[in-house]
């Protein structure tokens, strides 16, 4: 695990517009990166592209960081934008009554992303940034510009829809 200043050290270099450092900083966040795009579109292959779209409007807008503490909050946010955009795109192409949310793939995860397919999105997004990636309810509510109190119900209906329903599979 790398320390913050190390990491402060990368984003520097990467603004920098050296490509180790940026290599070795989208390397460090890689599974961060997929956790969150895994959670919004649940398909590995569009993950995988909203992945790849990130890296490169992250290298082509570096420059544009204000401050190197927030280079993750900053990448996420990118992130989300471009599974959205993934979304809008899949939705736009099927009618909604021939959409289908695709199913839950397996991942080397011990069972929390398949704990969280069971969920509609607008639970699913906060419950993997919160508990999978750590993030604030403060940082979840600026990342995706909902008021915080939204965040915190979320969070909340998201725990109480995963009780109910291994409650219901126990019996």
């Amino acid at each position: 695990m790398k320390e913050p200043k190390e990491i402060l050290k990368l984003v520097k270099r990467a603004k920098a517009q050296e490509p180790d450092a940026f290599t070795e900083l989208m390397q460090f966040y890689m599974k961060d990166m997929y956790r969150v795009s895994a959670a919004i579109l649940m398909n590995d292959e569009d993950a995988a592209d909203a992945i790849q779209d990130t890296i490169l409007a992250c290298w082509e807008k570096i420059g544009t960081l204000r401050e190197n503490r927030f280079f993750k909050s900053w990448m996420t946010r990118i992130l989300i934008r471009k599974c959205y955009d993934i979304l809008n795109h899949r939705r736009s192409l099927a009618s909604l009554e021939e959409y289908k949310e695709p199913e839950a793939q397996e991942t080397p995860e011990d069972g929390f992303h398949e704990m969280l397919s069971i969920l509609d999105e607008k639970y699913r997004v906060p419950m993997m940034l919160y508990y999978g990636l750590g993030y604030k309810t403060s940082e979840i509510a600026e990342l995706l510009h909902i008021p915080r109190s939204t965040v915190q119900t979320r969070l909340a209906r998201g725990r109480d829809k995963l009780a109910d329903f291994y409650k219901s599979e126990r019996k």
